[in-house]
């Protein structure tokens, strides 16, 4: 075991916050100069770091630990009420368009496994959605309530999609399904004896005392809720980011308040994702494109603003269903254009797809590029058209005691 392409790996993952510091109108969020680092610094091009096995290792568990992020996002009171509705058919809408999607692709020639393709163009990056919704102040109106909720509900079909169809374990759609069934009621038991500890006075005083100690009870539970998970996916065949991520979405349900009673642990939790574990992961990725491939012929490039365009149609369109909430059609628009924006979720389909041979690797370079646009064009357009029709701020002679 060498730690040499780990040290370069990390040393990138450290040095792109400098470099997005150092020029702060650079349009390129963290994860893609990541990736674009990876790129360059890896085989595709100068050839100074390999993904040796320790690389790809920390990688796995990377990418799982971003799912585990990305359910950990997952907000239920977004997904019930009058919403859930409108958001259920845009997700409707969006496998429909998906599936649409996948067989004119494979009639045209231009993909091995329309499901596949149609399951990487399903999800958006909530992970991404959720911080730039925040910092534009949209994530109390309707357009960020409604777009967060189109988001993670497209994760999860996703990520679903992509357990019961892409595994390495051989087994029939339906085997996996009941055993999908078997992964819920286990998860159901969790939810339920989790909710039924934290009743008990005693437990809740021992973990509020030994969680900002050098015990960090909470996070040490959260790492068993995101391993034992995984695991209990691979055992029943499924990949291990489908565990990973049902821990992040049970996290949220059983301690839903926790940024507002104890929000040092999301901070926790972040800084063992976004400090180390999730960089690794997407400079990996960048070290893997397959770079020869994306640019072996024109017909390969031409796919990349194909599959942008896809992502637009199948995420992008099912959010004209927002118009019944009232939105403005700029607000419409916004959100269609967050919805679209998609990497993550790109890149573990396409990782798993190369893999069991279920895509081709200049197919997956070219919708990995396409991810990557996704995040440098959608959301800048969107952030725009959002601070445009913000709500105009109420003067204070208008929202005093005599008015």
């Amino acid at each position: 075991m060498s730690y040499d392409n780990l040290v370069i790996v990390l040393a990138i993952a450290a040095g792109v916050p400098f470099l997005l510091a150092l020029v702060p109108r650079l349009p390129l969020p963290g994860p893609v100069l990541e990736i674009l680092a990876g790129v360059v610094l890896g085989p595709a091009v100068l050839g100074w770091v390999q993904p040796d096995a320790t690389v790809r290792t920390l990688s796995v568990i990377g990418l799982s630990f971003l799912l585990f992020l990305a359910g950990l996002e997952i907000d239920i009171q977004h997904l019930h009420g009058p919403p859930a509705r409108l958001i259920a058919v845009g997700l409707a809408g969006t496998v429909v368009l998906a599936g649409i999607t996948g067989w004119v692709f494979d009639i045209a020639g231009l993909v091995e496994s329309p499901l596949l393709i149609g399951t990487a163009l399903v999800a958006t990056s909530l992970g991404l959605l959720v911080p730039l919704l925040k910092d534009s102040g949209a994530v109390d109106r309707p357009v960020g309530q409604l777009t967060i909720g189109g988001a993670s509900a497209g994760e999860i079909c996703a990520v679903v999609l992509l357990s019961l169809f892409f595994s390495e374990h051989s087994s029939s759609p339906a085997s996996r399904l009941l055993l999908l069934l078997g992964l819920a009621c286990m998860t159901a038991l969790i939810v339920v004896t989790s909710l039924r500890a934290g009743r008990s006075m005693w437990l809740s005083r021992t973990v509020t005392r030994l969680a900002d100690t050098s015990a960090q009870v909470r996070v040490r539970l959260s790492m068993l809720l995101v391993v034992g998970l995984s695991a209990v996916a691979m055992h029943l065949g499924f990949e291990a980011i489908l565990g990973a991520f049902v821990a992040g979405a049970v996290l949220r349900l059983v301690d839903p308040d926790a940024e507002r009673t104890h929000p040092r642990f999301h901070v926790k939790l972040d800084g063992i994702g976004h400090g180390f574990l999730v960089p690794v992961f997407f400079v990996t990725s960048g070290l893997q494109f397959d770079l020869e491939a994306l640019f072996a012929d024109a017909a390969t490039l031409l796919r990349v603003p194909i599959f942008l365009a896809a992502l637009l149609v199948v995420r992008g369109l099912p959010a004209l269903v927002y118009r019944r909430a009232g939105l403005t059609r700029p607000e419409i628009v916004a959100s269609g254009l967050l919805q679209a924006t998609s990497l993550p979720m790109i890149v573990a389909a396409t990782t798993i797809g190369v893999r069991l041979d279920a895509i081709q690797p200049a197919n997956a370079a070219a919708l990995v590029a396409a991810g990557l646009l996704s995040v440098i064009v959608y959301p800048p357009a969107a952030l725009s058209l959002l601070n445009r029709s913000r709500p105009p701020a109420r003067s204070g002679s208008e929202s005093g005691p005599g008015r």
